[in-house]
């Protein structure tokens, strides 16, 4: 029989554990050796998304609604297919901008408002809240379940007696000593909490490992396979509607209103907007991310029907919550040390997800609603204290204890009237209000603060009435009527069924309706309020930073939105108060050092230093407080719209002149690169042609000199010697004469004699030319003419000088005596299209890309590099271009090549 001091000593001895890995990490990383700046680390960091309610509470939705569990997943996969562009500008403008939270980003955003931080703080703290508080309940519940082994029907009451006697106090101040520990070790929260990462990503390694345990005992171990168990759960008739779905308008509009909700949270939820903004370490890391998180949910839910259809047949009469099948099968079937694996697993799910929520949260408290309440106050010692540090670890601290605390209290007043689920889809519908705020300040410049306010408030008030009040009378602090009649018998105000629209998997489906209504709201009075209202200067200031944040980044340089004057010294003892003097003369020795500053000889601080000085001092205290403490030691002059529309048009030019030179720097590497290919090309001419030149020429000079040193050589002879003299002529001249072309066709000195050409004639010209060529290979030339072909405007010679060049490349590349050449001529309405294929050993795609170029010579398969100056293709080319004509080639190694020229058909110049 397993004690209560067992468990505890097991559930202590793990949070030790946990320490330890945290300490580990923080050593590493002071050491400059880090074991976070890893993607794979990073991955298994952003599960801390999967809680208490992935690892208990999808299973008991599964065991009420089948695969209704699903949802909760596909939005968070959807996100990290779809939302790529919105997870990487949002990452990288925190990181622009020294974002600590998301209260800050959406502060920031909107003209660095210290009220709309405040107010996302408080929107934060109370819709997270019940989330803690679920986590506190599986710890609580998984707590008592496995103390009191082998009894698995044990009920709760978790509204009775004292909370010194209650472990899951215990365990809320073990998490939150831990918070303190390793999430508020120094001031700026910038710095990266790489302990509290590091344990985070060992408890996802083991909350996963645990639940796949426990999935294959129940598969495989109390059933046999996947078969087996279905099959059993299909027979049973209490259980066949799970494996039906609803296809009703309510199905698909409460699966899309909690894939949507899911989706929303996986941006808005603290806890995801910690591991996935401020402790990321290279914004790389997220391209593995987005399909590592994914596939780590898809492998945790495998066997979540598995154990739920288990369960339920295990426990048909619901003698057992169906939250906590996982731990009550290891239990009833004697595997003890299973269970309590899985009471790990279930601890590491919850003890994470309070971990990093609490650091988020006091972060908030501390930065967006504590800090400028006492700043506004401007009254007591505050403003003189010296160990200003001190005194906001102090703040955060004690936040963390007070969230802690509240999640706790939440759980006992109201946490055992709902199941986990549904408390987490409570907190998910407070924060997804954050989403219009967010999504519109990336990319709407007419978003404004009036308008976040506005939509903010009305989107939290609709939540507010229709989730949390409703809970409120579930345990009993309003009247039942409120929910069932509404208020004042209003049936169409019932929280549950807002205007009497039933939205979700059944009718006055509460979460589902929440969200429809709260969202809509919410984004309905943004926009319009955003519309009708005037932003200020500083809102239109962050609007172009945030919306174009890859432009300004790219840009560098000082600020263009600052004017004004500011001390060095006055600067450096602001930021030493709050930073510590240390780091500060690292940070401003960092930034001197990059510009060629002396402080010495400056005095005076110019817009970079202050822009400077405000981003180091928001990583501490946040962009709104710290926008107040910056002003307080320097002169700014305010900027008008006006100005403010001048200098982002003027930066819009800088940015935009930035592009064109970068598309020219491209085009004139790229032309660059192209003259050194000419260049090469135009050596390798050179040489062909002077290769060319001298064969003839030495046979030229040989058989002349025979001639005039024999005296007594025949007649005979002396004719063949003198025809070996006039075709090598004949090849000097056909040499020079493309050379000639190809400088006039280039130079556009090229007469052309324009005519009506009987292209028939064409062909027997060119085919005659060829045939000296054609008789020393023993080639067979075929021509398939039809009986009547209309002339073409165009100039006689020339063609016949593109059938030659083309023929005789043609025959270059045939087989001695079994070559064959077929020139065929078509007759079409619009142009005359002629064909000249070979059955040589055909040209490769690579080459078929540049075969027309200048210079270029093709490499017959079997003969290396073939001879001429390769210029009788760009010739041809150049020749049929100048005629409006198309030109092309179409072959297949080993099978041949066909060149193909059309010429259009009309009868004048102007035609």
């Amino acid at each position: 029989m397993l004690f209560t001091w067992t468990v505890l000593t097991v559930s202590f001895g793990y949070m030790g554990l946990l320490f330890a890995v945290a300490y580990y990490g923080d050593k590493r990383a002071d050491q400059g050796r880090s074991i976070v700046s890893n993607p794979y680390i990073y991955a298994l960091s952003l599960a801390v998304y999967c809680t208490a309610w992935t690892f208990y509470g999808s299973v008991g939705r599964a065991a009420s609604t089948g695969v209704g569990f699903l949802p909760i997943y596909l939005g968070p996969t959807l996100m990290a297919a779809l939302g790529w562009l919105v997870l990487r500008k949002i990452l990288h403008i925190s990181k622009v901008h020294r974002i600590t939270t998301i209260a800050d980003f959406v502060s920031s955003r909107y003209g660095k408002s210290v009220t709309l931080g405040g107010l996302v703080t408080l929107i934060a703290v109370l819709g997270v809240v019940p989330y803690i508080s679920l986590q506190l309940k599986a710890i609580s519940t998984t707590f008592h379940l496995i103390s009191s082994y082998p009894d698995v029907s044990t009920h709760i009451n978790y509204s009775v007696g004292s909370f010194l006697e209650d472990n899951a106090f215990y365990i809320a101040l073990a998490l939150a000593l831990f918070a303190i520990l390793f999430g508020t070790r120094h001031l700026e929260t910038t710095e990266r909490h790489e302990g509290l990462v590091a344990a985070i990503a060992f408890e996802s390694i083991v909350k996963l490992v645990a639940f796949l345990a426990v999935g294959i005992f129940v598969t495989f171990g109390v059933f046999n396979g996947f078969g087996d168990l279905f099959s059993q759960a299909a027979a049973m008739p209490d259980l066949q509607p799970l494996f039906v779905s609803n296809n009703t308008p309510e199905t698909y509009a409460g699966w899309t209103m909690y894939i949507f909700l899911a989706m929303l949270a996986i941006i808005c939820l603290p806890r995801q907007f910690q591991v996935t903004v401020v402790e990321n370490v290279d914004e790389a890391h997220l391209n593995k991310a987005l399909w590592l998180f994914p596939l780590y949910m898809l492998i945790i839910n495998i066997f979540v029907l598995p154990i739920a259809f288990g369960g339920l047949l295990q426990f048909p009469n619901g003698e057992v919550d169906a939250d906590f099948f996982a731990l009550s099968l290891p239990m009833v079937h004697g595997r003890t040390y299973l269970a309590m694996f899985v009471y790990i697993g279930g601890l590491s799910a919850a003890t994470g997800m309070v971990i990093v929520e609490t650091v988020a949260l006091s972060t908030m408290l501390c930065n967006n609603l504590i800090i400028p309440i006492l700043l506004k106050i401007r009254s007591g010692r505050f403003s003189e204290l010296t160990d200003f540090t001190g005194f906001l670890l102090m703040i955060r601290r004690v936040s963390i204890i007070f969230v802690v605390l509240l999640g706790y209290a939440y759980f006992h007043v109201v946490g055992e009237y709902y199941t986990l689920v549904s408390i987490g889809l409570i907190s998910f519908t407070a924060v997804a209000q954050f989403a219009p705020l967010i999504i519109a300040g990336l990319y709407w410049k007419g978003a404004n603060r009036n308008g976040a306010l506005a939509g903010l408030t009305a989107g939290f008030f609709v939540w507010w009435y229709t989730l949390v009040m409703p809970t409120m009378a579930q345990a009993g602090f309003l009247p039942q009527s409120f929910v069932s009649e509404g208020p004042f018998g209003i049936a169409l105000l019932k929280p549950y069924a807002l205007f009497g629209l039933n939205i979700g998997l059944t009718a006055n489906d509460p979460i589902a309706n929440a969200v429809f209504w709260s969202i809509l709201i919410n984004s309905a009075t943004f926009v319009f309020v955003s519309f009708f209202s005037r932003p200020s200067v500083m809102e239109h200031t962050q609007a172009a930073l945030f919306v174009d944040v890859f432009q300004f980044s790219r840009r560098g340089g000082d600020s263009p939105f600052w004017r004004g004057t500011a001390s060095i010294p006055d600067l450096r003892a602001l930021l030493s108060r709050c930073l510590g003097e240390e780091r500060v003369e690292y940070a401003l020795l960092a930034y001197a050092q990059k510009r060629n500053l002396n402080w010495d000889k400056n005095v005076k601080a110019d817009a970079g230093l202050v822009e400077f000085s405000e981003k180091l001092l928001a990583g501490a205290i946040g962009a709104a407080s710290a926008r107040v403490m910056v002003s307080s030691v320097v002169k700014e002059e305010s900027l008008g719209i006006e100005e403010v529309m001048g200098i982002l048009d003027e930066t819009r030019q800088v940015i935009a002149y930035s592009h064109e030179l970068e598309k020219a720097t491209a085009e004139l590497r790229s032309a660059n690169e192209r003259l050194k290919e000419l260049d090469r090309l135009k050596d390798e001419f050179i040489s062909t042609v002077t290769h060319e030149l001298r064969t003839p020429l030495t046979a030229v000079r040989s058989i002349a000199e025979i001639i005039h040193d024999s005296q007594e050589l025949g007649s005979e002879r002396r004719v063949e010697f003198a025809g070996i003299i006039i075709k090598e002529s004949e090849r000097l001249t056909r040499l020079i004469n493309k050379v000639l072309d190809f400088q006039k066709l280039e130079s556009g000195n090229m007469g052309w004699q324009m005519g009506q050409v009987d292209l028939t004639e064409v062909l027997n010209h060119a085919i005659n030319g060829i045939s000296p060529l054609v008789q020393d290979k023993d080639i067979e030339i075929n021509l398939d003419i039809p009986d009547k072909v209309p002339t073409v405007w165009a100039d006689q010679d020339r063609l016949v000088q593109v059938v030659i060049n083309v023929a005789a490349n043609a025959v270059k590349f045939c087989p001695q005596e079994s070559g064959r050449i077929d020139i065929v001529l078509t007759v079409e309405p619009e142009v005359i299209q002629i064909d000249i294929t070979d059955n040589g050993p055909g040209i490769t795609p690579e080459e078929q890309e540049v075969v027309f170029e200048r210079f270029r010579q093709v490499a017959s398969t079997d003969r290396g590099r073939p001879t001429g100056s390769g210029l009788g293709l760009s010739i041809a080319k150049h020749i049929i271009d100048h005629h409006e004509g198309d030109i092309w080639l179409e072959s297949r190694v080993n099978e041949g090549s066909t060149f193909s020229f059309t010429l259009p058909r009309k009868n004048g110049p102007h035609q």
